[in-house]
């Protein structure tokens, strides 16, 4: 025997109770408020001039970037040096995006990092002018040791966490800079080794072309890895190592992992610099340097691709001196303070660290987020990518 279902609401409420026949009513109002509701917010488009508007903005991007450094199409003149400074700037964006694969996804800091880029740079130097291979070749042998010395590092000191795992990476960046880059045979020694930029891109306005390729490279691996299981894996033990480790993910592997993409694309990074400066020196790779590293990593925007790479751009560009001299302000800097422009980061960098912490914990990139989210076509929204707070998840002590 089968039975007939109503086919309206008001059938169904005449065969119920008087309560649950008033409850049904009351959802069949609800469900027709949210489908009117959903009707009337149609998601936003911009129109014409919206979409013109945008369209400048990104040619104007890509002329700074693409056009302005290789005297394409521009007004101004930009001399060998600055488009030196401009390889420069794109290289640490590269040593950013690598410490941001431990601080950002995992929330593990490393104060050696100078380490993993200054082994990069002697290892290609080496290939090159000892071996004689060609800078192809010296890349990934570069990327290979880079990340099996990350791998030997972390296998010995990730049974420690946070500040004692920061500690050991400390004593390994000390140790490579007084030891490692003291032999003469690899390094050079204090007289240094003269480096040969690769074929075909032996001045410095193609060198740049080619450090932007191989920036555009490390954002594509970073952003496919994120995409990833492995990179779900890493957002998940930053929240919280227990709470990812009773899912099932084993935390020290997936630590070690991403302790090994940074090494690779920190060594990536440390052999470009070495064909950038064309003489290489062990005193290069010092503290000072990877104190650099970290500051322009952070106030960039930890797991803010966009924002870490400004935040490297403008470090490097006042680690040189280069912003110095755009901005004009030499003479005010030996006027009240007597501070030489090279040294201008270290007294500028820790204090867009502290505003960083206390008035835009999200860096850089939490500023951009409003015209980052506008260029994407969206509504724009100055509260877009608000950080109220720092996260203790963003460094586990």
């Amino acid at each position: 025997m089968t039975e007939t279902l109503p086919e309206t609401p008001e059938e169904s409420t005449r065969e119920l109770p008087p309560v649950e026949a008033e409850q049904v009513t009351e959802a069949t109002r609800v469900t027709e408020a949210v489908d009117d509701t959903d009707d009337d917010a149609a998601p936003f488009r911009p129109g014409i001039g919206g979409w013109i508007a945008r369209g400048l903005i990104w040619a104007l991007l890509a002329w700074v970037v693409f056009a302005l450094p290789g005297n394409i199409l521009s007004p101004f003149e930009l001399g060998v040096s600055d488009v030196g400074h401009a390889s420069k700037a794109a290289i640490f964006a590269i040593i950013g995006l690598s410490l941001n694969v431990l601080i950002g996804y995992t929330g593990t800091i490393s104060l050696g990092h100078q380490a993993f880029v200054g082994v990069g740079a002697f290892v290609s130097a080496y290939v090159v002018v000892d071996m004689g291979l060609e800078f192809w070749v010296a890349v990934p042998i570069a990327a290979a040791v880079g990340g099996l010395q990350a791998a030997l590092l972390g296998a010995i000191s990730l049974r420690l966490t946070g500040l004692y795992f920061a500690l050991v990476t400390l004593a390994y960046g000390l140790f490579a800079e007084e030891t490692l880059f003291g032999i003469t045979a690899f390094t050079g020694g204090e007289g240094g080794k003269n480096v040969p930029r690769p074929l075909g891109f032996e001045d410095d306005y193609t060198f740049y072309y080619l450090c932007l390729a191989f920036l555009a490279a490390v954002l594509w691996v970073d952003w496919r890895l994120m995409r990833s299981k492995g990179g779900r894996a890493l957002q998940a033990l930053r929240e919280n190592p227990r709470v990812a480790s009773s899912y099932g993910i084993n935390v020290k592997a997936y630590t070690l992992m991403a302790f090994v993409v940074s090494g690779i694309f920190a060594s990536i990074g440390g052999a470009l610099l070495a064909q950038q400066s064309t003489f290489l020196v062990p005193k290069t790779f010092s503290f000072q340097l990877a104190l650099i590293f970290i500051l322009m990593t952070v106030v960039g925007g930890l797991r803010n691709r966009v924002g870490v790479v400004i935040g490297s751009v403008v470090f490097a560009l006042l680690e040189e001196g280069t912003l110095v001299h755009l901005l004009h302000l030499e003479g005010i800097l030996d006027s009240t303070i007597g501070l030489p422009a090279e040294f201008f980061g270290l007294v500028i960098g820790p204090i867009l660290l502290l505003l960083t912490i206390t008035l835009y914990p999200g860096g850089i990139g939490q500023q951009i987020a409003p015209i980052a989210q506008w260029l994407r076509g969206r509504k724009f929204d100055i509260h877009a990518g608000k950080v109220t707070e720092v996260e203790v998840t963003d460094v586990r002590a």
